[in-house]
């Protein structure tokens, strides 16, 4: 199901979060990120978070994972890629996403308590101020075929 238009992806559904522990994923899994941001940052949400003066988007994300790095790196995780975005090569004409990011945990449960920490929640607005449409996707790993 899709998002009515103009509304983006910015948080799991009951669900999908169900359907994401559901899957059984044993070992690392890795989430891909992909990162629309809004042209000036919306912090009506999250006044305690705001800035002084507007930001960009992409500025208040940038805030939103300098707070959120040192959480994921003592939970076990880390961002293995951090990447400009842009327009696709195969994909949906006129379609940009402007980051995207691989993060990779341990495990499912380490991620679950990585985004259930009240410090690291703490500055979650940055990020709901930061976007206007996200995905993300998580990935296990497979073997090479031989």
């Amino acid at each position: 199901m899709t998002a009515p238009a103009g509304i983006g992806h910015l948080e799991p559904t009951q669900s999908a979060g169900r359907l994401f522990v559901q899957r059984g994923l044993e070992g690392p899994v890795v989430m891909l990120n992909l990162l629309r941001f809004r042209e000036v940052a919306d912090y009506t949400a999250h006044p305690d978070l705001a800035p002084a003066a507007p930001i960009s988007g992409a500025e208040a994300f940038d805030r939103y994972f300098r707070h959120t790095l040192p959480f994921l790196r003592v939970s076990g995780g880390d961002v293995v890629f951090l990447g400009a975005g842009g327009p696709f090569l195969i994909g949906p004409e006129g379609e940009r996403w402007d980051r995207a990011m691989l993060v990779r945990q341990t495990s499912v449960a380490a991620f679950l308590a990585f985004a259930s920490h009240d410090a690291y929640l703490a500055g979650l607005g940055h990020r709901a101020a930061a976007l206007q449409d996200s995905r993300l996707l998580p990935l296990a790993e497979l073997p090479f075929p031989t």
